[in-house]
């Protein structure tokens, strides 16, 4: 009798928006999947000049690692909330890595890795929440695979699950996060 072994969980992702986007709740609910699948996880993020409208960007280590940061070229993903924020921080993912990237049109020139455009801004104001784009693209990479693998090493239940252990007294809250999820992992917007 032969048993599978899961392989171990090995992800490096970046996280890039601007401040009050949902930088830091992106990474926080996929920081909290991980432990949910008893994984290590390390996170760091730079907040800058955040409250001004600047960039925000978040490194998020699932694994066996021993530093928080991601050097160049070692990202497997990057989640970027804006369509600049691919330009400024492409150098850190991998060839052959992928980024989902909140663009109402498609992104070209990058050749070493694979780039999703969601309209994600869209999708926001078709639910009636502009401060949604954050989850409609976390959806969005739930959904999404590349070459059959998922981008991402949990699930679109075990980000349901954290929603629902983070914010158990929130009802509204939570039926707002939920419904925007929902609305990009189900999204057809991609290019």
């Amino acid at each position: 009798m032969e048993l599978s072994v899961t392989p171990p969980i090995h992800q490096q992702i970046i996280v890039s928006g601007v401040g009050g986007q949902g930088v830091l709740l992106i990474t926080r609910l996929l920081a909290e999947a991980a432990m949910m699948k008893e994984c290590r996880v390390l996170t760091s993020e730079t907040h800058g000049m955040a409250q001004r409208g600047g960039t925000v960007v978040s490194h998020l280590k699932v694994g066996d690692f021993s530093s928080p940061l991601i050097r160049p070229q070692a990202a497997d993903g990057l989640l970027a909330l804006k369509p600049e924020n691919i330009a400024q921080y492409s150098r850190f993912v991998k060839p052959g890595g992928w980024a989902v990237v909140n663009s109402p049109a498609a992104i070209s020139g990058y050749t070493d890795f694979s780039v999703i455009s969601v309209d994600a801004d869209t999708d926001a104001r078709a639910i009636g929440n502009l401060k949604s784009v954050n989850l409609i693209l976390l959806g969005a990479a739930l959904s999404r695979t590349s070459e059959g693998v998922p981008l991402l090493f949990c699930n679109y239940p075990n980000i349901q699950a954290v929603l629902h252990q983070q914010y158990p007294d929130a009802p509204q809250t939570l039926e707002k996060f939920l419904i925007a999820l929902n609305a990009g992992f189900s999204s057809c917007r991609f290019f």
